[in-house]
C-alpha cells in the first residue's frame, strides 16, 4: 500500500476524531444556551468512545487508525514503526486536527470564547501534575487495550473496535471530572489551536505520551509473544 495512503488515513481519521469529540463539547453548549439539558458528561463521552470505533472499523486496514501521537510514539519507542513514518503520522494528525479545529470555530463561534471549542480545560483547583496522572492513568489503559486487541495477533479479530471505543468511553467519562479526559494531545491540540486556549496545555502531551509508552513496554514484557 503506498505511505500516502496511511498518510492520508491519518488526516481523515483524526479530522473525524475531533470534529466529532471536540464538536459535542461545542453542541453541548449551545444546547444549553438554548434551554435545554444538553449533552453532558455521559453524552460527550459517548460521541467521543463511537467515533473513536467508528475510526477503527473503517481505516484500521489501510493506517492501523493510530489517530493519537501517544499510539504514534509508543509504535515508534517499541519499533514497531520506523521514525519518518511516525514523524508523518504525527504530522498527518496535526493537520487533520487543526483543520477540524477550524472547522468547528466556522461552524460554532460562540463556542470560542466560551467552552474554547471542546478544548479540555483542568478542573477548578486541580492541580497541573494531578491532571497529567489523570491522563497518564486513561491513556495507558487506552494502548494497553490497543496492543491487547489490535496488535496483538492472538486477539479474537473484530472486537478491537468496540472495546477501544468503551475505553474511550469510560476514560472520557472518568477523566472529564479531572482533566476533561482528553486521553490524546491532538483531540486536544486541535480546538486550542482554533480558540487560541493553551493554559497548561502540556498536561494533555506529557501525561498521554508517557502514559502510552509505559502501556507498550508493559504490555511487551508482561503479555506479547517475542518478537523476533
Amino acid at each position: 500500500m503506498k505511505s500516502y495512503k496511511k498518510y492520508m488515513a491519518e488526516l481523515v481519521g483524526t479530522f473525524a476524531l475531533v470534529f466529532i469529540a471536540a464538536g459535542s463539547v461545542c453542541a453541548d453548549f449551545y444546547l444549553r444556551q438554548a434551554g435545554g439539558q444538553g449533552l453532558g458528561l455521559l453524552g460527550t463521552s459517548i460521541a467521543f468512545g463511537v467515533v473513536v470505533t467508528a475510526i477503527i472499523y473503517a481505516m484500521s486496514y489501510v493506517s492501523g487508525s493510530h489517530v493519537n501521537p501517544a499510539v504514534t510514539v509508543s509504535f515508534w519507542i517499541t519499533k514497531r514503526m520506523d521514525p519518518n513514518t511516525a514523524i508523518m503520522y504525527i504530522l498527518s494528525q496535526f493537520a487533520g486536527a487543526t483543520i477540524a479545529g477550524f472547522a468547528l470555530k466556522t461552524l460554532f463561534p460562540e463556542a470560542v470564547k466560551t467552552v474554547y471549542l471542546g478544548t479540555c480545560m483542568l478542573a477548578p483547583g486541580v492541580s497541573t501534575l494531578r491532571g497529567m496522572l489523570m491522563e497518564f492513568i486513561i491513556t495507558f489503559l487506552l494502548v494497553f487495550t490497543i496492543y491487547g486487541t489490535l496488535v496483538d495477533k492472538r486477539a479474537s479479530a473484530g472486537f478491537a473496535g468496540v472495546a477501544i471505543g468503551f475505553v474511550v468511553l469510560i476514560g472520557s467519562m472518568i477523566g472529564g471530572t479531572i482533566s476533561g479526559g482528553g486521553i490524546n494531545p491532538i483531540r486536544v491540540f486541535g480546538p486550542a489551536i482554533a480558540s487560541g486556549q493553551f493554559t497548561h496545555h502540556y498536561v494533555w502531551w506529557v501525561g498521554p505520551i508517557l502514559g502510552g509508552i509505559a502501556a507498550a513496554f508493559v504490555y511487551d514484557k508482561l503479555f506479547a509473544e517475542n518478537r523476533k
